[in-house]
């Protein structure tokens, strides 16, 4: 199917594989930071449900992601995609073997989902990763409202060391 556009506005694609958490973040900041100027679009390889975590941490910071959908990739091939911003090493390799956009983007965050321990730990892990793609969603929105869209330095790679991780 080709892709047809409709819009003045960029067309930005949030791709992980599972389109449950990293992606919703992302994708809820850049709708919140940019609204009509771009249509922002999250999608996975699979769906996997909205992580009810993520959809907590982002309304404890004033942003609604409950209406959000866990979509599959496919489900977007008429768009036009002006960018496409993998979030995950996992995603960026699951891209590099399909044209989806002009330009790609790619940040690793680690999976807050993978966190391990009290609940109060482990929403730590999805406030911790929260606040790293704020970030890096505002330095996008700068980069964005000034014409561009920058390649960042800024965000430093997570070593996934801040997440406690499950054992065995």
């Amino acid at each position: 199917m080709r892709c047809v556009s409709r819009s003045l506005q960029k067309n930005v694609l949030v791709f992980c594989p599972g389109n449950g958490c990293r992606s919703q973040l992302l994708h809820g900041y850049l709708q919140h930071l940019l609204g009509e100027r771009v249509a922002v679009y999250s999608a996975g390889v699979e769906t996997q449900r909205l992580n009810p975590r993520t959809v907590r941490v982002m309304a404890e910071d004033g942003v609604d992601i409950a209406l959000h959908s866990s979509d599959r990739v496919d489900e977007f091939a008429h768009v036009c995609f002006d960018l496409v911003i993998t979030v995950s090493d996992q995603a960026r390799q699951l891209c590099s073997g399909f044209a989806l956009a002009v330009r790609s983007l790619h940040q690793h965050f680690p999976d807050p989902a993978q966190a391990s321990g009290s609940e109060e730990e482990v929403l730590g892990a999805f406030r911790r990763v929260r606040d790293q793609i704020k970030a890096y969603a505002a330095t996008l929105a700068q980069g964005e409202l000034a014409g561009t869209i920058p390649v960042l330095s800024s965000v430093e790679p997570a070593t996934g060391s801040e997440l406690p991780l499950p054992v065995g």
